[in-house]
């Protein structure tokens, strides 16, 4: 299931309803904890999937940096994933909205496509990040979401296509609803 989003007249996003595990594009963003290491949700199934490549790596990254702050990015290889590329992003738990949460959250997306960018990479995917257990209102994170990546994607990037993978019918239908009032 998949709905293209037609505020972009090149029709470069599209929402789609699936495990963006399974999403053959040149990079997938992963909704991780500041170690890096692994966890629940996104972060699990992705370290899961794809093997003890991705591991490896944010072990690495971990050793030489402590791990990944939030609102920042890092990138590791897609190790068994169709994706060549992961990019770690870290995002901010919900404490109501007094803690810098959304600058938090629109720091995610920014540093994810810039290292996308740096890396010549041209399609990427976006799972839900911080709407799981760090309990960011999802319509509110959706938002926040289009309007980092409409705000990139004006500046005629060499990225193609971005995707937000949303796993549950929930997100779904709330990026689809946010996306036709923009259209």
């Amino acid at each position: 299931m998949n709905e293209e989003i037609g505020i972009f007249s090149s029709k470069r996003v599209e929402i789609r309803q699936e495990d963006i595990t399974k999403v053959a594009v040149d990079a997938i963003v992963n909704a991780a904890n500041n170690s890096l290491l692994g966890g629940g949700g996104v972060d699990g199934a992705i370290h899961k999937a794809g093997g003890p490549a991705i591991l490896e790596e944010c072990r690495r990254i971990n050793k030489r940096q402590g791990g990944c702050e939030t609102g920042e990015a890092v990138i590791t290889t897609g190790g068994n994933l169709p994706a060549k590329y992961v990019i770690h992003t870290v995002g901010p738990v919900w404490y109501g909205g007094k803690q810098g949460e959304s600058e938090k959250l629109r720091s995610c997306y920014r540093n994810s496509l810039k290292l996308a960018r740096e890396n010549g990479i041209e399609s990427i995917a976006f799972p839900n990040i911080s709407t799981g257990v760090y309990g960011y209102p999802k319509e509110e994170a959706a938002r926040l979401a289009i309007d980092e990546i409409r705000n990139f994607l004006q500046n005629k990037d060499r990225i193609k296509k971005v995707l937000f993978v949303c796993y549950d019918r929930e997100n779904y239908e709330i990026y689809c609803r946010l996306a036709e009032k923009l259209r």
